[in-house]
């Protein structure tokens, strides 16, 4: 059987482009609930916005090193799980916290400031935690990738429809009220088709490495998520924030990830299987603990 780190799955060239213009069509129905107004929001609640940064590119990327520590996966997974934790909040985020009863007005805070803070901070992380785990060290240093072409790519497939988005919510708010709900419906159908399509296109491969790959996947996305529940609890917040700040933490953009590891990591093959059922998995468990807390308000 194929070494998981050195398996590439199947890709068309014009994937890689649709991929792209998926993720542009993700950000940009994001955007559309983004204002001005959430970036001042969040300075004027600098506690619970401090603890929700903190908890996505420094308590998920510390926890998810320590979970790779203690499972001890090949380095094409473990820089995976990395990746995946060195992403930005996901495109579902601000509607599952709403579903569950938090500050949506945080999670969209947050959701703005990570996505911008991905251009440097994503690409530190995945260099930085990477570096620390042996069989993943080796991977980077036969994957040259420039920084710069990193952070552009970052840029583009970010910040753009971002501005975008929130362009169209600010000056065309009448606009933006009709095209928000299908939007934001019409992203994530075609961003779970296109991880379907994709796995479907590689059913060798996920049935090969699948079983060893799924199960860490969803404990991951489990620590993501009580990771960032415990580190909003200890800040002493209110359980309203709390529920912004787990979903945040537990939500991740893996679209971004499959981007970039078809753009910088040539599908590498326990790398994109990881980012894929991400994309999948995060979904679900993220439905599912909106239904559990909406059980019950809140406090604030």
């Amino acid at each position: 059987m194929i070494d998981i780190d050195a398996a590439v799955l199947n890709f068309a060239p014009g994937a890689f482009w649709l991929l792209n213009a998926v993720l542009a069509i993700v950000m940009f129905s994001v955007a559309l609930d983004i204002q001005p107004a959430n970036f001042r929001a969040g300075l004027r609640a600098p506690k619970a916005f401090v603890t929700g940064l903190l908890s996505q590119f420094l308590v998920l990327p510390a926890l998810t090193f320590l979970l790779v520590l203690v499972v001890q996966p090949r380095g094409s997974v473990a820089l995976g799980l990395i990746l995946v934790a060195a992403c930005p909040g996901g495109n579902i985020s601000n509607f599952i916290t709403h579903r569950a009863g938090g500050n949506a007005a945080l999670a969209i805070s947050l959701t703005a400031f990570t996505t911008i803070g991905a251009i440097l901070l994503t690409p530190l992380n995945i260099a930085f935690w990477g570096s620390l785990y042996p069989p993943a060290r080796d991977l980077l240093t036969t994957i040259y990738i420039d920084p710069v072409q990193v952070t552009l790519t970052v840029s583009l497939m970010l910040i753009v429809p971002l501005a975008a988005g929130m362009a169209v919510s600010h000056r065309l708010p009448a606009v933006s009220d009709k095209l928000r709900r299908p939007m934001q419906q019409l992203s994530m159908a075609i961003y779970l088709g296109f991880i379907v399509v994709a796995l479907y296109a590689n059913w060798d491969f996920l049935l090969a490495f699948g079983p060893a790959i799924i199960p860490l996947v969803v404990v991951h996305n489990a620590i993501a998520l009580s990771g960032g529940y415990l580190t909003a609890t200890l800040a002493g917040l209110a359980p309203y924030d709390r529920r912004a700040i787990s979903i945040e933490t537990g939500i991740q953009n893996s679209g971004l990830g499959l981007a970039l590891i078809f753009s910088f990591f040539h599908g590498l093959g326990g790398m994109a299987i990881v980012a894929a059922f991400w994309g999948v998995w995060h979904a679900i468990s993220g439905l599912t603990i909106a239904k559990v807390f909406a059980r019950t308000e809140a406090a604030r």
